[in-house]
């Protein structure tokens, strides 16, 4: 066999082996403390479908100006949206919710 051959099957294999990771993959939703219920409702849908496929999902409140002052009712508005996925889909919690200089965040994952 032809070493250049042999470097290009190698080659193909680590790309397709690559293509079908997904576990450290990390997709994004944020939401705002002030966010209307379909809206919060249209992104559980998002953060289930990611979900669902496989990925881990970033979940921000994103605090601006005089929101900084009202962290209690950014965490009452996660916590909500983590109970309206919860009752979709079972979920773990990969990280505590933590906070961050623009508002809070929390890493979840699929059972």
């Amino acid at each position: 066999m032809k070493i250049g051959k042999y470097l290009y099957q190698q080659e193909k294999k680590e790309k397709d082996q690559r293509k079908k990771q997904k576990a450290g993959k990390l997709k994004g939703v944020r939401i705002s403390p002030r966010i209307a219920e379909h809206d919060l409702e249209t992104k559980v849908d998002l953060a289930n479908k990611f979900l669902l496929k496989g990925y881990k999902v970033k979940v921000e409140v994103f605090l601006k100006g005089r929101e900084k002052g009202m962290r209690d009712f950014a965490r009452e508005r996660l916590e909500i949206f983590l109970q309206k996925i919860e009752e979709k889909t079972s979920i773990k919690r990969e990280s505590e919710i933590k906070k961050t200089p623009r508002g809070m965040e929390i890493i979840i994952s699929k059972k």
